[in-house]
């Protein structure tokens, strides 16, 4: 390639972002109603638009995608044990954490990168209040499976979603599994609003009782129920948000057509391997994951990763450590890496590539010339 792709840096993701020239018309209208906070028309928007759209019934929103975790385990009144995974972003577990629960690591399935509902009750123990699966990748758990184990033993689910916007089982939004799901809507995702995030329930009483915990717990003017927290999302947040939602089925479209030339032509790529769409699943195309056997590519995944790096190509090992190898939690006995093989091999393995609405044909060309050899 020439030297304008060489010097040009692309990055793994780059946020989705509105037209500026209308994304001030938004802030015109909400400077000219002066209410920017607590519940205001554009949020109320936002919440009907996003539940129509990702087929759900209720709906919060956040200000982020780690207080909608926090908020789902003092709503569902979690205690004790939860089992979750190894393989996902610390704010799963530090959600655990500051709710003063106790994670239970189990180990995973190397064909989706999601819990292995085979390991899940070898891991319940009499402490044990529920499981926290990570949709990793916007790959779907199998919900079926893992909802047969909570109901045999009496156990509640959050579902971490934050990789799952839009992705759906033969028609039905995986965001209705479980109990709970929370999203993230930060702005290296598929669907962003700058920062936020926001969680899914299945009826009016329990969103409104996620609302009250979100707003300090308060009800009306004289009464507070419960010691919630602020996590409310702001007007201008739901205005981005709004304007994001039009464009967002042309993005993964876009990412969906990178993926398919990805695949093409890493394919027979020996030592090179990589997920196919599962069955029924309509995915969203969030992260592009390739996982490098350093025997049969003949060389190691932190090489590759570096090479790519020297030459602008910013690639990232998503999820590396493991969460179970962090100061807080590489204590715990479930943390031992004899415990978590798949896990522990598939996160010395990974590199996610480049994976954007952005991407052109030439970024996609100087990305796979680093790779396939």
């Amino acid at each position: 390639m020439g030297n304008i792709y060489e010097k040009k840096i692309i990055t793994v993701t780059t946020p989705l972002l509105p037209e500026l020239q209308i994304f001030n018309k938004s802030l015109e209208h909400i400077w000219a109603h002066k209410w920017i906070t607590n519940g205001g028309p554009l949020h109320q928007q936002l919440e009907n638009a996003l539940c129509e759209y990702l087929k759900i019934p209720y709906i919060s929103l956040f200000t982020n995608g780690t207080l909608p975790l926090i908020i789902a385990l003092q709503a569902l009144r979690i205690t004790g044990e939860v089992i979750t995974t190894p393989y996902s972003f610390v704010a799963t577990t530090h959600a655990l954490w500051w709710n003063n629960i106790t994670p239970v690591f189990v180990d995973i399935d190397p064909k989706t990168g999601n819990i292995d509902p085979d390991k899940i009750e070898a891991a319940i123990t009499p402490h044990t209040s529920a499981i926290m699966p990570v949709h990793v990748y916007g790959n779907p758990c199998d919900t079926k499976r893992i909802q047969e184990i909570a109901d045999a033993y009496g156990l509640k689910i959050i579902y971490d979603a934050a990789h799952a916007f839009g992705v759906e089982i033969n028609g039905k939004s995986i965001l209705a599994e479980g109990d709970l799901s929370t999203l993230s809507f930060h702005a290296t995702k598929v669907y962003n609003t700058i920062e936020g995030g926001a969680m899914v329930m299945s009826d009016e009483s329990t969103k409104k009782r996620i609302d009250n915990l979100k707003n300090f717990g308060i009800t009306d003017e004289t009464h507070v129920i419960a010691p919630g927290i602020n996590s409310k999302m702001d007007e201008v947040r739901a205005a981005y948000g709004l304007l994001n939602l039009k464009q967002v089925d042309k993005a993964i479209d876009h990412r969906h057509n990178v993926v398919l030339r990805y695949r093409e032509a890493l394919r027979k790529v020996k030592g090179i391997s990589f997920f196919d769409d599962l069955p029924g699943v309509k995915h969203n195309y969030a992260y592009f994951p390739i996982f490098v056997n350093e025997e049969e590519y003949g060389m190691n995944r932190d090489t590759l990763y570096f090479k790519m790096k020297e030459q602008n190509v910013w690639g990232r090992r998503y999820f590396y450590p493991l969460i179970s190898t962090f100061t807080p939690y590489r204590g715990f006995d479930s943390a031992r890496p004899e415990h978590l093989p798949n896990a522990t091999r598939m996160a010395e393995q990974v590199i996610c590539l480049p994976l954007h609405h952005l991407l052109t044909d030439e970024d996609v060309e100087r990305i796979l010339k680093l790779v396939v050899k």
